[in-house]
């Protein structure tokens, strides 16, 4: 057997934040929220989708953010996306350069870390 796709994210959040994720993911990134399961709804956090890409925020009731492990959203535009953030005060921080992509770092409302990337071609 073997992995044929990936289905979901999850990212841990805290209890009670859901609306800030969904300004930050859906407002400033441009995920739609969609329904989470009846089953699920009293868990708390929030579910996004962005076009084949699937979202979970689910709470941790210890939380700690992820700050070396991280989702890497591909964008159309990095440069409109990091002037969208920063506009909205979020600090992006940048790596080494990796060839074929321009890309930036950003702390979700949470502190969790996600990557921005735009492919170039280079």
């Amino acid at each position: 057997m073997t992995v044929i796709g990936l289905d979901h994210i999850q990212i841990a959040m805290p209890r009670g934040r859901e609306d800030d994720a969904r300004a930050f993911y859906s407002a400033i990134l441009g995920f739609s929220e969609i329904k989470k399961p009846d089953a699920l709804f009293d868990r708390g956090g929030c579910w996004f989708v962005a076009g084949d890409v699937k979202l979970h925020l689910g709470v941790e009731e210890s939380f700690k953010p992820a700050l070396k492990a991280h989702p890497a959203f591909l964008v159309e535009s990095a440069a409109m996306m990091e002037t969208r953030l920063t506009a909205s005060g979020y600090l992006i921080s940048r790596d080494a350069p990796l060839q074929g992509y321009q890309r930036f770092f950003v702390s979700d409302p949470f502190g969790n870390r996600i990557e921005i990337m735009q492919r170039t071609k280079d």
